[in-house]
């Protein structure tokens, strides 16, 4: 097909070259929301407490209502589901792969949830929501039905999740300190941090340090490392320190497995 697009560019470019300057390739993959899912479960069940949850990089909001979402894990040893509070029939599906079988039932209690976005996505900007979908590859239709199906949800919220305009470093302790005493902190981020210059990956760790000196702060991730894989980890700071980093799964980079 490359003649036909090499002459529909060369058709529009001005447009294009206008939609290209201004856009953000700033992406919202919906299926990473499978991946999370299990750890907040885990560390709710953990610490007995509801979670008051950060979202570093949200895009446009649609992983802050990650447990809107129903979501299935088929395996070799079974499947499980996690039920959404209001999934409207959107459905995240996932497979494992090797042994293990994450919590099934209800998402855990979320008191509270905060994104700190950069350039946050307005959806309700009819604009914004097409440029959002056309950052979905092309040859991934099961990703943008996907997307489409999590922005209907969104648009059926009594209420939008709360987004910080801002550098998501300066702005977390404050996100941090706005917890209830008595929750579980927890900030998180996927596939966001190549974005991170060194320097900045260093004062993200010494920003979640410096925050554990007044209470426990939990952190989930999951970014690429060297070996091109995708770890999910839990870490927990503790007094000034990083105490507890766990590994619970390898994942794909749009939530496939």
């Amino acid at each position: 097909p490359f003649p036909d697009f090499r002459d529909f560019v060369l058709a529009n470019k001005s447009k294009l070259a206008s939609l290209i300057e201004a856009g953000v390739t700033n992406t919202n993959e919906v299926a990473r929301a499978g991946l999370i899912a299990p750890a907040f479960g885990m560390l709710a069940e953990q610490t007995g407490k509801p979670l008051h949850l950060v979202e570093i990089g949200p895009s446009a909001g649609l992983n802050l209502i990650w447990d809107s979402y129903n979501i299935r894990y088929d395996g070799d040893e079974g499947n499980v589901s996690l039920e959404g509070a209001n999934s409207g029939g959107a459905e995240i599906r996932i497979v494992l792969q090797g042994a293990g079988m994450p919590p099934g039932g209800r998402h855990p209690e979320v008191s509270r949830r905060i994104g700190l976005e950069l350039n946050p996505v307005d959806l309700s900007d009819p604009f914004a929501r097409q440029w959002l979908r056309a950052l979905v590859w092309s040859d991934h239709p099961g990703r943008l039905a996907q997307l489409d199906k999590a922005l209907e949800v969104y648009a059926s919220l009594d209420s939008e999740p709360e987004i910080r305009q801002g550098d998501a470093i300066a702005l977390l302790p404050r996100a941090i300190a706005d917890a209830d005493p008595e929750d579980t902190v927890c900030a998180y981020h996927t596939v966001v941090t190549y974005q991170f210059s060194d320097r900045m990956k260093q004062e993200l760790d010494e920003t979640f340090s410096v925050a554990s000196r007044v209470r426990p702060v939990w952190r989930l991730s999951v970014e690429g490392n060297a070996a091109n894989d995708f770890p999910l980890v839990l870490s927990r700071y503790s007094e000034g320190r990083k105490e507890e980093v766990r590994v619970l799964a390898l994942c794909s980079a749009h939530g496939k497995w």
